[in-house]
């Protein structure tokens, strides 16, 4: 099997077309791949081979997606790592991965005891050596994604070629992607959304990629004007950046043919915002790093059903389980269930973790959701973050989208808070747009119109930011941590 998002398998046409940029550097395919060469000998040349795993532990720059292709040209697996660990989080990382070898920004980065690779020394064109052959295979391992950790310790996500195959297929395919395409990379490479969509799927498509080292609302905007991308993705944290930029701060938009939203719920009012105030269509997707990256999204062009994630991507199939185990009829709510070959092949290491996850031959999510007569999903909550009040289930999301409902409202968090009487009770952090200032009386009043009273948050506080994890998902077990001293 080829697979097309690796650049030395694209045809010889492609050869002098764009491929990658960045701030520092700007390669055709042509070039990328004898940059990939040059890095693969390296690796092999410090007995890097077939079934090893490869760490990177970068900032956003082409470096990383380099090593990444040079692990896979040698048939090695890659691990990328949050350039912000400690080095108590990095070595977590590297010996629970296997890793033989890490590359990194330098000699004060985290190694774990393990030989590395500085960026800066990464082999160039010219100094290759002779390559290893091999043709990776569906089955071959390809990259350990870990999960955010916040439930307990990190694990490792196994994805194949397979996985990623069927992901980039299935995205380029949903969204219709050429190689007139041009994405604009602004999510962190350490995790599946920005290899997935960002890369593999451009790859796949002929496309080209740039990369931001990161986000800021005023340096997005006018890397948009200036490399003129048609798509990107990101998390709400960033619509909700550039949603509360002053409007007197304009910018053309007007290349982007659309842009994604994923990784954490956000409002519909945010989404509709952003669209009016840039002009791009703006689509919801959902997906897990289990799931090798999204499962379902609005579509760019047909009927875009806000407040939904969309329907099941190509390839895919969702369904909505019972207590039981069973499925559910239409409209009926209960625990989002997910197939495909995008499904993961397990956990590293954790077969009672795995089993559990793929009970049944299917991906259980967590997610609490339900699937309409189009076949579109809405999400409920995540199981682990329903709050069960004096016996009475409620899920913090439906509460946080009657408080996004109020116009001065940017972002809304809702946790369960001990209580001695009830168990668990609704507490509210709520940000507001700059230049408004509701009260918390507002607020409340807000709740009590649209709310029956055992939904209403028994505190709502107001605050400058909500804390988040390095993906940009609110950071829910802090908040918990909050509520308890609160």
């Amino acid at each position: 099997m080829t697979f097309g998002y690796l650049p030395w398998t694209r045809p010889g046409r492609d050869a002098s077309r764009p491929c990658l940029r960045d701030a520092r550097h700007e390669y055709s395919y042509a070039e990328v791949v004898r940059r990939v060469d040059a890095v693969a000998g390296q690796l092999a040349g410090r007995g890097i081979g077939a079934g090893d795993v490869v760490a990177v532990m970068l900032p956003n720059r082409i470096e990383l997606l380099l090593v990444l292709l040079a692990a896979w040209r040698l048939g090695a697996t890659a691990t990328p790592l949050n350039p912000a660990f400690t080095a108590n989080e990095a070595e977590f990382q590297l010996i629970d991965s296997g890793a033989k070898l890490v590359v990194n920004a330098g000699p004060d980065a985290p190694t774990g005891g393990l030989p590395s690779i500085a960026v800066d020394d990464l082999a160039r064109p010219g100094t290759e050596v002779g390559l290893p052959q091999h043709d990776p295979r569906g089955a071959d391992l390809a990259l350990l994604v870990y999960t955010s950790g916040s439930t307990g310790r990190p694990k490792g996500v196994m994805l194949t070629h397979a996985n990623l195959h069927a992901m980039a297929s299935m995205m380029v395919d949903h969204f219709g992607l050429t190689e007139a395409d041009h994405c604009l990379l602004v999510l962190p490479l350490f995790h599946v959304n920005a290899i997935c969509l960002s890369f593999l799927a451009s790859m796949l498509a002929g496309g080209q990629l740039t990369v931001l080292e990161r986000f800021g609302p005023a340096p997005f905007l006018a890397a948009v004007e200036h490399h003129r991308p048609t798509y990107f993705a990101a998390v709400p944290t960033i619509y909700a950046r550039l949603a509360e930029l002053p409007e007197s701060v304009r910018a053309d938009t007007s290349s982007l043919r659309f842009a994604v939203c994923g990784a954490a719920p956000v409002s519909r009012e945010l989404l509709e915002r952003t669209e009016e105030r840039f002009g791009f269509v703006l689509v919801e997707g959902y997906g897990l790093t289990e799931g090798t990256c999204a499962s379902t999204c609005n579509p760019v062009d047909g009927v875009r059903k806000p407040g939904t994630v969309g329907p099941a991507l190509p390839g895919q199939r969702i369904a909505v389980l019972g207590p039981d185990g069973e499925p559910l009829p239409t409209g009926a709510v209960g625990e989002v269930v997910i197939s495909g070959p995008n499904v993961m092949g397990g956990y590293l290491n954790r077969p009672e973790d795995t089993a559990a996850t793929l009970a049944g031959g299917r991906l259980r999510t967590g997610d609490v959701g339900w699937i309409d007569e189009d076949g579109y999903l809405t999400l409920v909550d995540r199981i682990k973050d329903m709050i069960i009040r004096g016996g009475e289930n409620l899920y913090p999301k439906e509460i946080e989208a009657v408080l996004h409902g109020h116009p001065d409202v940017l972002e809304a968090a809702v946790v369960g808070a001990p209580h001695p009487v009830y168990g668990e009770v609704p507490v509210a952090w709520v940000v507001a747009y700059p230049g408004t200032s509701p009260t918390a009386e507002d607020l409340f009043e807000r709740c009590r119109r649209d709310l029956t009273k055992v939904k209403h948050p028994v505190a709502i506080h107001l605050v400058d930011e909500l804390p988040k994890n390095p993906v940009g998902k609110v950071d829910k077990p802090r908040l918990r941590e909050l509520a308890v001293r609160s």
